[in-house]
């Protein structure tokens, strides 16, 4: 589970920001949240919106940069197939309109749990390489804090129960500690749980191979492929089964069955209308998130689906008898009709615009007060407001128009 998520200096993010998961203390649907066993509370569902430039792709792809960052090394010495998309390298990008920041790390902090333990991982990246790193957690069943390794510059070191590893001394100064660990250590009980979050329990989706990511989606186990099955029949696009078959190169084609009039025939997905294609990009990430409860982020969502299948994407995440297992998702929006109160807390609508510096500021509506110090009442008409840009991020601006207004 995703916590929190902070940032400073990457892309058109010159100041620090911070995306947080963890549910404020609001009236409004009290029965969506994700309760944990130590009566911390999260939320299961999370939207930026934000005019087109304004950045709010900006703050999934630097957290996107973050996992890329640490999974990268591992997945280079990894034969499995769904690693090679994996390790590709992604570049760490300063804010470009300043030569102050230009010449300053990019700073990444994420907070996140795993069933045994929350971490606070920390990773500052200059031109590539690590000028700092460092993580620590809180044990859950005794609450207990400890330091496992800070990293500065060239000096690191290892606390508590990483205290007896080994390490070389010549550890390339672009490869993350954490990915060290994770290559050399991997049969370590607490390296092993925090590496398998990254690996497991968070996905971006489309950020890679769409089919290898697809392949990999619907493999995991048979749940995941009734859940689509259920998905595809309450949407009603008359398929009735669907199957993976591998071709050469690693090339999967996936055939969709119909019956029509008592005839049974099947259709490659390239056959099937543009709708079902992308429906097929999607529902087995959102099947597999829900099944296995991953944190599943995906940029520009609504313009992958109808609004009214958005609408009940949405609420599969929120419905908590559903979502059993803490599964969140985190997505990007141009959509307003589900920026209602019937559909989000004001606590999981989220904002990006740009400043007159071309710098990009998030808040949360839970957050926002206007002149007058007010904050957004729950009742509000939370889409008309957002069109009378009266939140700040304008829907037809790039730039917002008086920051005065924010407060966040």
């Amino acid at each position: 589970m995703l916590c929190q998520f902070t940032v400073k200096n990457y892309k058109s993010i010159r100041e620090e920001m911070t995306f947080d998961m963890q549910a404020t203390a609001i009236m409004e649907h009290r029965d969506r949240i994700i309760q944990t066993k130590d009566r911390e509370n999260f939320l299961p569902v999370s939207v930026i919106y934000g005019p087109n430039g304004g950045g709010k792709s900006n703050v999934l792809e630097a957290l996107h940069t973050l996992d890329a960052k640490v999974l990268r090394p591992l997945c280079a010495t990894c034969d499995k197939t769904e690693c090679e998309y994996k390790a590709r390298k992604i570049p760490v990008e300063p804010f470009a309109f300043s030569e102050e920041t230009r010449k300053k790390p990019t700073e990444f902090e994420m907070f996140f749990r795993t069933d045994i333990a929350e971490y606070r991982y920390i990773l500052h990246v200059k031109q590539d390489v690590v000028v700092y790193e460092s993580l620590d957690r809180i044990k859950l069943d005794t609450g207990r804090r400890s330091a496992l390794f800070v990293r500065n510059g060239n000096v690191i070191e290892l606390k508590g129960v990483f205290g007896k590893i080994k390490i070389s001394e010549e550890i390339s100064e672009t490869l993350p500690l954490l990915s060290y660990l994770g290559i050399t250590y991997k049969k370590n009980e607490v390296i092993s749980d925090v590496i398998e979050w990254f690996e497991e329990s968070i996905d971006f989706l489309n950020y890679g191979n769409p089919r290898q990511e697809l392949r990999t989606a619907i493999a995991k186990t048979d749940e995941v492929k009734k859940l689509v099955l259920d998905m595809i029949r309450e949407m009603d696009l008359d398929i009735e089964d669907f199957r993976i078959e591998e071709k050469e190169e690693n090339y999967i084609e996936v055939y969709t069955k119909h019956t029509v009039n008592g005839y049974n025939t099947e259709l490659t997905l390239a056959e099937e209308s543009s709708g079902t294609r992308k429906l097929f990009g999607l529902l087995p990430f959102i099947a597999r998130s829900l099944v296995v409860g991953t944190t599943l982020v995906i940029d520009e969502l609504d313009a992958k689906i109808h609004p009214i299948l958005l609408r009940y994407v949405i609420m599969l995440f929120n419905n908590m008898e559903i979502n059993k297992n803490g599964a969140q998702l985190i997505f990007t929006s141009h959509d307003l009709s589900t920026m209602n109160n019937d559909i989000f807390r004001r606590d999981e609508i989220w904002f990006v615009a740009k400043g007159k510096e071309q710098n990009s500021k998030l808040y949360s509506l839970v957050e926002f007060k206007n002149t007058k110090g007010e904050s957004v009442r729950m009742d509000a008409k939370y889409d008309k407001q957002y069109l009378e840009g009266k939140y700040g991020a304008d829907p037809y601006l790039k730039k917002i128009i008086d920051w005065s207004d924010v407060n966040a």
